[in-house]
Parts: structure tokens; C-alpha cells; sequence
């Protein structure tokens, strides 16, 4: 009944000269998420940005009460009784709701008592993960920029001298007595890894991207199929696709090597025994955000996730979880993350990740191809 209460509630007026959108027009255009609960916390409107906050259409919702979504402990409930129980009006900040069906953290909520309908209650919610997300997201930005301008300063003042060094060790093995040469070999191999270092960096280096249009459909499947006969071959790997979504504007191959290692990660973290890795994609409003080689602010719809069950990330480490160098693996040395952060914005997307005991969610948000791009998506 999206919108039902509201509507009633409208009254005819005129602006103008000319009829005056009635309330449940208005409410739907509204950018914020706006709720209409009754007296037993059951949903009896909602508006459009609601339904893209709950991920649940106005049908759903209305079948279900806010217990269904939340657990019982959640300040969400404390601060509709507050308004029932003053008949004022109440404003609570960083809230986080989180349950199964929903996963949504620094929430500020608006709450008001609606006359109309006794303990009926309005709610207005302001999702701030959107902006922490931004927040996040130049952040990473800020990693990938730091981490090529640092592959070039190491490639230009360490692999130099290392070569130096190994050739060094070569000659002074020639005339060398036997304990020695082990020595001399042990430094040529430790020159070796450094340099094997040196290289993983290159990968950060500035190198332009070609785009175009992508099935990212065939891309999941592509690494869906490496997954299952190699590092994954004892997991459960699920599809939850939406098989309407359009292509992707990116590049194959860089997208092929995000979502592979988003999902090598995945399995390294999930027990041997019960593991399973979720394969998502779907079509959401998204935000618009400037990128780089655009002075227009692009939309970014379209969604791939990879969720797992495993024991979650550490929250001390989850804000900087895209920096080079931090690892939540024993002997990682914190680039695959860094290197999936630069590519995805390379491509002009966003990252972030979910992470929570139980279940951890990396989402990729991508853009469509622009107005009259030509080409078969890859």
C-alpha cells in the first residue's frame, strides 16, 4: 500500500493557479528514505529511496514488520518509543542497522509522531555509508596514486644498484671457497626477491586503460570456472545474477583480475569445511561521483559483489584495507587489495567492502557505456 496513508491524507490546494502535486507525489520524489510505521512498528508507507534503503520493494515491506529487519536490541526501536511516549519529535545519529536482510551503518533517523493515526510514527533516514563510502573510496584513491609514484621511485633507485650488487656477488663466487659461495649464492637470491618486489610494484605504474563495453556476466562465469578447478575446488560457489543487467563500461581483463582476486581472497578466508563464496550482481541507483577524465559526475549502476561466510575482517584494519602493505594473511604482503583498489578506479568505479562475523561483502560498483559508444560487449 506504497504511499496509501499519505495519499489519504493529502488534500486538494491549488499553486499557482494550477493543481498542486499531492503528498504522496512529493514523497516519492524525495532523495531521502521515508517510513510510516503503525502503532505495532509494521510498515504502512514508504516511499521509492525506502525501498532502495531496504532493498525491498513497498510490497514487501508491507507484509513485514521493522522486528523482521532488525533485531530487538537495535536503538532504532528505544527511539520510536521515546516518540510515542513524548509525542515529540526524536533525532538519533551513527546508528547502525545491521541484521541478515539489511547492512546499513552510520544512520542518522528522524522521528516523528504521526496525528492522524494513533502511534503511528514517521521516520526519515539519512544513510551516511554513502558518503563514508566517497570518503573511502578517495582514500583509496590517494593508496593507488602513493603506490605508483612509489614503483617508480623503487624502480629508479633500487633495481639499479641490485643489479650491481648480484653482479658483484657473481664474480666474487668465481674465486670464492666453498663457504663463501654459499654466501655469495644467498645474496644473489635475496637480490632476486627484491627485485621480483620491484616488479609487483610496477604494477601500480600509471598506464592508460582501454574501455568498452563488458558482459560481466561471462567475466563471473570466466572466474567462477578458474576458481572451481584450482584454489576453490572444495568450496560452494553460488550465483545470484541479474540476468536483465546491461554491459559494463570497463575492461575485460582488469575486471577478470578484480573479481579473481576479490574471490582467491574469499576463499582463503572461509573454513574448508561449510565454506561458500556468493557470485552477485544487480542494477541499482548508485551515487554519482566525479572521476577522473570526466568533468561530468558519472552514474555507477551496476553492482558485482562477492560475499562469503567466513570469520569476517578485523575492524581495526577495515579503513585502510585498500593502503599498500596492510594484510590480514600471515606473510601477506598487502598489495592485492591496493592493486584491485587502483584498477577498479581506473576504470572509473567504486569498491567497498561489508564485513561483519559470518559475512564479509566486496562490492564493485561500475558504470554503464556512455551515449553512443559502439562495440559488442566483451
Amino acid at each position: 500500500m506504497k504511499g496509501g496513508l499519505l495519499r489519504r491524507a493529502a488534500r486538494p490546494s491549488t499553486w499557482r493557479g494550477r493543481a498542486a502535486p499531492d503528498a504522496a507525489a512529493i514523497l516519492g520524489a524525495i532523495p531521502v528514505p521515508v517510513v510510516v510505521l503503525d502503532a505495532a512498528n509494521r510498515f504502512i508507507s514508504v516511499n521509492a529511496a525506502a525501498e532502495q534503503f531496504f532493498s525491498s520493494s513497498a510490497a514487501s515491506l508491507a507484509q513485514l514488520g521493522l522486528a523482521e529487519l532488525l533485531p530487538a536490541d537495535s536503538r532504532l526501536f528505544a527511539l520510536i518509543e521515546q516518540v510515542r511516549r513524548l509525542d515529540a519529535r526524536v533525532s538519533d545519529h551513527d546508528l547502525a542497522l545491521e541484521s541478515p536482510r539489511l547492512a546499513r551503518r552510520g544512520v542518522s533517523v528522524h522521528a516523528a509522531p504521526l496525528p492522524e493515526l494513533a502511534g503511528a510514527v514517521v521516520l526519515t533516514l539519512q544513510d551516511g555509508s554513502t558518503a563514508q563510502m566517497l570518503d573511502r573510496q578517495l582514500n583509496f584513491r590517494g593508496a593507488a596514486r602513493g603506490a605508483s609514484a612509489m614503483a617508480a621511485m623503487l624502480a629508479h633507485e633500487v633495481k639499479n644498484p641490485l643489479s650491481g650488487i648480484r653482479g658483484a656477488a657473481q664474480l666474487l663466487e668465481q674465486n670464492a671457497g666453498e663457504g663463501d659461495r654459499e654466501l655469495c649464492q644467498l645474496i644473489q637470491d635475496e637480490a632476486d626477491r627484491i627485485r621480483g618486489l620491484v616488479d609487483r610494484f610496477d604494477m601500480f605504474s600509471e598506464r592508460p586503460v582501454e574501455l568498452g563495453p563488458v558482459n560481466i556476466h561471462r567475466v563471473l562465469d570466466h572466474v567462477r570456472r578458474i576458481a572451481e578447478s584450482g584454489f576453490a575446488s572444495h568450496l560452494r560457489i553460488t550465483e545470484e545474477y541479474d540476468p536483465s543487467l546491461p554491459a559494463v563500461w570497463g575492461n575485460r581483463d582488469l575486471l577478470v583480475q578484480i573479481l579473481l582476486n576479490l574471490v582467491k581472497n574469499a576463499a582463503e578466508a572461509v573454513d574448508p569445511v561449510g565454506g561458500e563464496i556468493v557470485l552477485s550482481t544487480a542494477y541499482h541507483h548508485g551515487v554519482r561521483i566525479a572521476v577522473p577524465g570526466s568533468a561530468d559526475r558519472v552514474h555507477l549502476p551496476l553492482q558485482m559483489s562477492v560475499r562469503d561466510n567466513g570469520p569476517g575482517i578485523a575492524e581495526e584494519v577495515r579503513g585502510t584495507l585498500f593502503e599498500p602493505f596492510v594484510s590480514t594473511k600471515r606473510g601477506g604482503q598487502g598489495l592485492g587489495l591496493a592493486l584491485v583498489a587502483k584498477l577498479v578506479a581506473d576504470q572509473g568505479g567504486l569498491i567497498e567492502c561489508d564485513s561483519r562475523p559470518g559475512r564479509t561483502v566486496f562490492r564493485l560498483s561500475m558504470p554503464t557505456p556512455p551515449p553512443g559508444s559502439l562495440g559488442t560487449a566483451q
